[in-house]
């Protein structure tokens, strides 16, 4: 089962969709031009249904196998917004909008997977039906949720839902992917210290929130080494101190800023509660108020297993025996098709873009010798999922 000749074939078309939307990157919900361009596309390739303006600016296709799409119905999932970067790549194709690019391969995702839809539109050699989700506000917008929230897993109705996400590093041609926890919940809190500033010659005069800060950010790491199991991946990372704007002065306030990732709902829990628990008595100890905020962001991405299984199997029927970690390490960063994972099984399967420059990088560019890989993932899915009738 390797890459698919026919869109071996079409991979230089695909390659022209995808350096377009490089060209023209849209961010969060403002993904009107691409949302535009995705539904020109699958309407020229035939598909049974568009849909536009779900979730704002997403788009869903549907095709229907040759049994005119009686039976189960699949859901893959690519995203369209880039982010506010300045690209440097030096490009032929770069970023024509100062300060936004495709940064994280989302320009890629969506062509690989029109290319799939325009393969399994031409030739439907499967019964059932495909659902083609293509999100906006990925980073860091939920377009996931607002999608699901208009309806997306009703209205069709989608019975398993997979993702897949371009791996800088991982050589192209190869997989990797994992049972339960691939990538971790994203977590916001903000901290405000209250004391009693003045001058800083008279320090015994005051209640200094610099000190019952530098103090909190201290007790805070304590969560991760001593209240978390070490088996379980806990990170609590305070990524902003602000407070003070002279040098002889004691500020009243202080500012603290940062982020949770955890790899469980019990850890995601146990965070937040031992934050609490030591911003309240941190403060307390020295005469200080703090509030905390804890803004709950993406759930972590949690792969089903039999899900898992069968994806590892298609991706390892493309790339042969040996090129598919199927247990990789979990990643503390975030995705929102989290949210589709809690609506539906599935899996999110990460596809090697070999030795490029990171994620959200400004040197990072998608390769394009991962489009044929790709998308012949995307069809061997849906065929050997859906197989049709002899």
């Amino acid at each position: 089962m390797p890459v698919i000749n026919r869109l071996a074939d079409l991979t230089d078309e695909i390659t022209a969709w995808r350096r377009d939307l490089h060209e023209n990157p849209e961010i969060l919900y403002e993904t009107v031009r691409t949302a535009g361009k995705v539904a020109e596309l699958l309407q020229s390739f035939g598909v049974d249904e568009i849909a536009t303006g779900i979730g704002k600016t997403g788009v869903v296709g549907v095709i229907k196998g040759k049994n005119g799409g009686v039976g189960k119905t699949i859901a893959l999932r690519a995203d369209m917004d880039a982010l506010p970067i300045e690209e440097i790549t030096g490009k032929p194709y770069a970023s024509k909008v100062p300060g936004k690019m495709h940064a994280c391969g989302h320009d890629g995702h969506t062509a690989m997977l029109l290319g799939a839809a325009k393969y399994l539109a031409e030739t439907r050699n499967f019964d059932g039906t495909v659902v083609v989700i293509f999100q906006p506000a990925e980073e860091g917008g939920a377009g996931a949720k607002a999608m699901i929230e208009d309806g997306l897993m009703t209205r069709w109705p989608i019975e398993e839902v997979y993702g897949m996400h371009n791996y800088p590093g991982l050589p192209v041609g190869e997989f990797a992917i994992r049972k339960g926890g691939i990538m971790a919940a994203t977590d916001e809190f903000l901290i405000r210290i209250s004391g009693r500033g003045g001058h800083a010659a008279k320090p015994h005069e005051t209640i200094d929130p610099i000190v019952v800060g530098a103090q909190m950010v201290s007790a805070l790491q304590t969560i991760a080494s001593r209240n978390a199991n070490p088996l379980d991946s806990l990170v609590v990372s305070v990524t902003v101190f602000q407070g003070g704007n002279a040098f002889n002065v004691i500020p009243q306030d202080v500012t603290l800023r940062g982020t949770v990732r955890t790899l469980s709902p019990e850890m995601r829990d146990l965070a937040q509660q031992r934050m609490e628990t030591i911003v309240s008595s941190v403060a307390e100890t020295f005469g200080a108020t703090a509030e905390l905020q804890f803004t709950r962001g993406y759930p972590v991405t949690v792969n089903h297993d039999a899900q898992t299984d069968f994806a590892a199997q298609i991706a390892e029927g493309i790339s042969g025996v040996g090129k598919v970690d199927h247990n990789i390490e979990p990643m503390m960063g975030g995705e929102d098709f989290s949210y589709m994972l809690e609506e539906r099984p599935g899996a999110f399967i990460f596809a090697g873009n070999g030795d490029s420059a990171g994620l959200h990088h400004p040197a990072y560019d998608f390769n394009d010798d991962l489009i044929p890989v790709g998308c012949s993932y995307w069809v061997k899915l849906v065929e050997t999922a859906m197989p049709a009738a002899a």
